[in-house]
């Protein structure tokens, strides 16, 4: 049963008579933390919405390596799914829990009939798409004109935003494999970062202490 309560507190903007449809047609479903929630090249017969937890996007290359795009948080949709299944298009991303998730699975013959029928779900999804496109663009900057050092401290602080948190629960091979380079690159750049007292490098993760002088 998808509480009508907890979609209200998410989308506010949403007319009742939308958020019981949403109740009616929608399904909830949950996944536990690194539960592959959506796979290169499937098809989709729903599109989903984050009610709790969080949701990372990847793009994967032809020989299987995962690099991180960005994050789906509460009161979110994956704009790129919405995408593939209006097209009828199989994905070409993949998605993981990244922590435990609780999502709503809306078919996907109501979104177009959504999309018609109530502007605050029209809205919804353009913002979806238009949030995305900066992520993606703010992404790829990075990725194509700074350095190693200066992408390395934009994904630390990307993760602190996104998980609330100054703890970051990745190894250094996690990260290398997301920021496409080397984990002895990627463990020689956060000793530095140590060294200067910017974070803490513990057994189990990485402490966040300060990046914004960086």
């Amino acid at each position: 049963m998808i509480p009508i309560e907890a979609l209200n507190n998410l989308f506010p903007s949403f007319e009742r008579a939308l958020l019981d449809e949403i109740c009616e047609v929608g399904a909830l479903r949950e996944f536990n933390e690194g539960a592959l929630l959506m796979k290169t090249g499937q098809y989709f017969r729903s599109t989903m919405i984050v009610l709790e937890g969080i949701v990372k996007i990847y793009r994967e290359d032809d020989e299987g390596n995962e690099y991180f795009m960005y994050y789906i948080e509460p009161g979110q949709a994956c704009a790129l799914s919405m995408i593939c299944a209006l097209r009828q298009e199989s994905s070409e991303v993949m998605a993981k829990a990244a922590t435990n998730v609780s999502l709503v699975a809306i078919p996907l013959d109501k979104m177009d009939e959504w999309m018609a029928k109530y502007k605050s779900w029209s809205q919804f999804v353009l913002g979806n798409y238009r949030h995305r496109m900066e992520e993606i663009i703010s992404t790829i900057d990075h990725i194509a004109f700074r350095n190693m050092d200066e992408r390395l401290v934009f994904y630390l602080k990307n993760h602190q935003k996104t998980l609330k948190s100054n703890f970051i629960p990745y190894t250094h091979a996690e990260i290398a494999q997301e920021l496409n380079s080397s984990r002895e690159v990627i463990t020689r750049l956060m000793k530095k970062l140590a060294d200067k007292g910017m974070i803490k490098l513990h057994r189990q993760n990485i402490e966040i202490i300060n990046l914004e002088n960086w």
